[in-house]
């Protein structure tokens, strides 16, 4: 049988003679990269006045036996100081520059170029704070600064006693765990080693942090207890094969399980959220500088300057992970 003849569209690759189809560009910018910030978004938010942050943390008295005669004398002693702690400012920025055509001209999924970017560099930033957060990095005051971060002040930890001993940082923020022990499987054991440290210096973590591998090895962790998933759907549905653990009911406490993928695999964190905060110098909180027009284009930088307040014994970590 015959084929009728058509005029078809030219593709730019061959098959077609016709000229004139328009070009269609879809006006939503899918974003593939994540941009979840756990740590940075769960902290409690503070503004401060210099570059170097202090702060007191109170100790109270070990539990005694207490029991006096009757019609005892008071035995006074001494007031119980505050241990002084500090860090320091750390300072991230992001530049862009823009050309004014590229600025003023008809774009798919976004108006003014200028205004994208101011976003998109927002959102960088953050991630790098979250990376900071996670990452072993004690406090610095030579130029340029930076925040000890976790590592850095969690001293509830549990290390590998195997091979070369690892070792906890002093826990003021101007050192780093040394990491140097045979690394192990992740454990519900290791994890309560920390938590209990954490619980009996006062603490009391609620958010277990881990990278994607641990997640999946968390997940497939049992003990004696038995866990319940539960699913509840509006319409029916094909049935589901759970397999995630998103809360963890240990003996001293309740541990959201967080998935964070600036996590290294060599460690869990156990995080008390009433007990760290991020600060931002005054009027440096993702602050957009515009630097101004060089010939044709507009240049601006977003700067943050900010620092953690972390309360040392409130946390855990476990440490020396072999991330399998």
């Amino acid at each position: 049988m015959a084929t009728a003849s058509a005029a078809l569209f030219d593709s730019g690759k061959g098959g077609g003679s016709a000229i004139g189809e328009r070009e269609h560009l879809s006006s939503v910018i899918d974003r593939i990269d994540p941009v979840e910030t756990p740590l940075y978004s769960n902290a409690k938010k503070e503004v401060v006045k210099g570059v170097f942050v202090e702060f007191q943390v109170q100790d109270l008295a070990a539990a005694a036996e207490n029991a006096v005669n009757e019609g005892a004398d008071a035995n006074y002693a001494a007031a119980t100081p505050t241990t002084r702690h500090g860090n320091y400012c750390q300072i991230g920025q992001k530049s862009v520059s823009v050309s004014d055509t590229l600025d003023v001209t008809d774009k798919a999924g976004r108006d003014r170029e200028v205004a994208y970017q101011k976003s998109l560099k927002g959102l960088e930033l953050r991630k790098d704070i979250e990376k900071s957060l996670v990452s072993d990095r004690a406090r610095s005051g030579t130029d340029p600064r930076y925040a000890g971060t976790f590592s850095s002040w969690i001293t509830n930890a549990s290390i590998s006693t195997a091979g070369t001993t690892s070792a906890v940082p002093t826990g003021d923020g101007t050192d780093v765990p040394t990491l140097t022990g045979t690394d192990r499987a992740l454990t519900l054991a290791l994890i309560d080693e920390a938590m209990i440290a954490a619980y009996n210096d006062g603490g009391q973590p609620d958010m277990l942090v881990l990278s994607p591998t641990n997640k999946v090895n968390f997940s497939d962790l049992s003990s004696g207890s038995v866990s319940t998933n539960q699913i509840n759907y509006t319409a029916p549905r094909e049935a589901a094969i759970v397999g995630s653990v998103s809360l963890y009911l240990s003996d001293f406490g309740e541990l959201s399980v967080v998935i964070d993928r600036a996590m290294a695999n060599d460690r869990a964190f156990l995080i008390d959220s009433d007990h760290y905060s991020i600060c931002s110098l005054t009027g440096r909180n993702f602050k957009v500088n515009t630097i101004g027009k060089t010939g044709d284009s507009t240049q601006f930088q977003i700067v943050n300057e900010w620092t953690m307040k972390c309360t040392p014994k409130a946390h855990g970590a476990v440490y020396d992970l072999d991330g399998s």
